[in-house]
């Protein structure tokens, strides 16, 4: 299922003015929990003394990998747990999806993230919201323009995900959807050899 028309366009307005708000400039390192506190979101891990035992063995036991976070609704609020046991740029990710649940105002009861999705009691429509929260949390991982800076400084994967602190996964997945090392290459190319110093820090 593809993206509603124009939402990549909103996803980069929203995900800049989020930073403009955080203070951080586009090419800098966003801090999911940060960003949380901001909108008044708690976040708690699994090793909560208040959480059911069994579920916590379970969780972090024999299905780690089925769950990664949950956005809980508690009044008129929210808050986030997340699986204390995950990698921390995993981790980061989780925070960050589901805060991009938040900022689009998704209708939740309780979302379940496994992996890089979530799941709740109302299946109808999940996939259009999950794929929008996929992709502003992308963008505010990794915004478009960050991307393309890297790409004309010829940065890795990795070198991606070690300064923006995301997987690797996430680093070739915002590289690769937003186009940013096509767009290097032929920019490039099309200077002359030795005038190419790339666009400007942003």
């Amino acid at each position: 299922m593809a993206l509603r028309r124009g939402f990549k366009a909103t996803a980069r307005r929203l995900a800049a003015d989020v930073r403009a708000e955080l203070g951080i400039r586009t090419f800098a390192p966003l801090d999911p929990y940060a960003l949380a506190a901001l909108y008044g979101v708690e976040v708690f891990t699994l090793d909560e003394p208040w959480l059911p035992a069994s579920a916590v063995a379970h969780f972090t036991g024999p299905a780690v990998e089925s769950f990664s976070g949950a956005l809980v609704q508690v009044g008129t609020g929210c808050v986030i747990v997340e699986n204390h046991t995950h990698e921390r740029n995993r981790r980061r990710s989780t925070v960050a999806h589901e805060m991009a649940h938040v900022l689009l105002e998704h209708d939740f009861g309780v979302l379940v993230t496994a992996g890089g999705s979530c799941r709740s009691g109302v299946e109808s429509g999940r996939e259009a919201l999950e794929q929008e929260a996929a992709e502003l949390s992308g963008e505010l991982l990794l915004p478009c323009t960050a991307a393309r800076t890297a790409a004309f400084r010829g940065w890795t994967d990795a070198s991606v995900a070690r300064y923006f602190r995301i997987s690797e996964r996430m680093a070739r997945w915002r590289m690769n959807v937003t186009g940013a090392r096509r767009i290097a290459r032929r920019s490039l190319a099309a200077l002359a050899p030795g005038t190419a110093s790339g666009p400007p820090e942003t």
